[in-house]
């Protein structure tokens, strides 16, 4: 997505859910990281997300485990023009204490969000931002080619993604080009 096409999708969101694409956006997250992110996961004196767990829907079920790759767990750095986003949504969105799920499901602050869930409104946002065709993961494919656009190393991919072969990450650097 274009950085004007990313701004207008993440306005046509609803305000709960605005933060899951700044953060599949900017921080390459995987929806199933981003699902499992709790508050404590965030620091905010570092300017970091610290990625531990990742879930997954098996059966119908909500499994919580460890993230994709060995490499998938790591400190993402926020973006700081995200941080002031951040810091409003976890006053306004987040029960449970330090536990508590960034992106619960509707209704229930302990439970996870299905996909479905957010496929219903991501859906209708991406219509109106003029990307019909953009999945939600494009969004991580956006962030990658946005941070080597910028001159990260391969290094700085592959540690930023949670990628343990450079191959994933070359992509991205030649995208950038």
């Amino acid at each position: 997505a274009s950085l004007p096409q990313l701004e207008a999708l993440t306005k046509a969101m609803p305000e709960r859910y605005r933060l899951m694409v700044l953060l599949a956006a900017w921080c390459g997250l995987r929806f199933g990281e981003i699902t499992e992110l709790r508050r404590n996961d965030v620091d905010l004196t570092h300017g970091v997300v610290k990625v531990r767990r990742a879930v997954v829907r098996v059966d119908g079920e909500f499994v919580v485990g460890t993230p994709k790759s060995d490499a998938g767990t790591r400190d993402v750095s926020i973006p700081p023009h995200l941080l002031p986003a951040v810091k409003t949504h976890l006053v306004d969105n987040i029960t449970g204490g330090r536990d508590g799920l960034l992106f619960p499901a509707a209704g229930d602050p302990t439970k996870h969000l299905a996909p479905a869930t957010l496929y219903k409104v991501f859906y209708k946002a991406r219509q109106e931002a003029g990307r019909p065709d953009l999945r939600f993961h494009d969004l991580r494919h956006t962030g990658a080619v946005l941070a080597a656009s910028t001159g990260a190393t391969l290094a700085e991919l592959m540690a930023r993604l949670g990628h343990s072969t450079a191959g994933a990450a070359l992509r991205y650097q030649h995208a950038a080009k």
